[in-house]
């Protein structure tokens, strides 16, 4: 089942994102979240943290674990997720660092990275609550258009859309990494809710792919529409295409 939740702009989105969290943090305070990275959760993280500084989210007892990490970064480095989500969520709010996973890039070998990753996944148990963002190309994580859809944690060739759409985080796109680890189709899918903000008109046609289009590994996102409670969160432009089917 697919909830649309239409808002003004990406401020309104943000809120309303961060509401769903907030909601999951009290009702379930040791919940497992599954967070994302890139330009679509940095106003969600505000939010969170905002509130964690007034009192009123307490993460001491929230495990974390991301979805994804460029291979052959450093955590150290500044364009590694690992430090992108300390930055910006992490050192601001009340968590236990120890309860915060991210895959590890710096590993060499894909199959060790994967396999200690997976083993991450199964210790901390089910995803209460996914927060994905949506590709140009539909996907999500960073599980890329394929013939099939992929399973677990695994190391992902990077497409030239992907690579392109992550260059204004470098200082030229040649700087961007063009391989990364990421969680599979089935840990996403696995998380008992899904919550996937989605904002601009760059983004309508893949929404409409993706949700209203059939359900193939071509777009990866599309797989959203066999899971039983999913949230789609978007702003009027990336809407746009699908405003009269919701």
């Amino acid at each position: 089942m697919i909830k649309y939740v239409l808002t003004k702009d990406y401020s309104d989105m943000s809120r309303k994102a961060a509401n769903i969290l907030s909601a999951q943090i009290l009702l379930k305070p040791d919940s497992v979240l599954g967070l994302a990275t890139g330009s679509s959760p940095l106003g969600i993280y505000t939010c969170l943290a905002e509130r964690c500084k007034k009192g009123d989210l307490d993460f001491s007892r929230i495990t974390c674990v991301n979805l994804d990490e460029f291979r052959g970064v450093a955590r150290e480095s500044e364009h590694s997720y690992y430090r992108f989500m300390h930055y910006n969520l992490f050192s601001r709010i009340n968590i236990d660092i120890n309860r915060t996973f991210i895959p590890d890039g710096s590993i060499e070998n894909a199959d060790e990275a994967c396999e200690e990753y997976e083993r991450i996944l199964t210790s901390v148990g089910e995803v209460d609550l996914q927060l994905l963002g949506l590709g140009h190309n539909g996907h999500i994580g960073f599980n890329e258009p394929a013939a099939v859809f992929s399973k677990g944690t695994h190391y992902e060739e990077l497409t030239e859309s992907t690579v392109r759409a992550n260059a204004r985080f470098f200082t030229s796109e040649k700087e961007v990494p063009t391989q990364a680890y990421t969680m599979g189709i089935r840990n996403i899918m696995s998380a008992k809710r899904i919550l996937m903000v989605v904002s601009g008109a760059d983004k309508s046609a893949i929404v409409k792919r993706a949700f209203f289009g059939d359900t193939t590994p071509n777009v990866p996102a599309s797989v959203l529409q066999l899971h039983r409670d999913v949230t789609v969160i978007g702003d009027a432009s990336a809407f746009s295409e699908i405003a009269d089917l919701i």
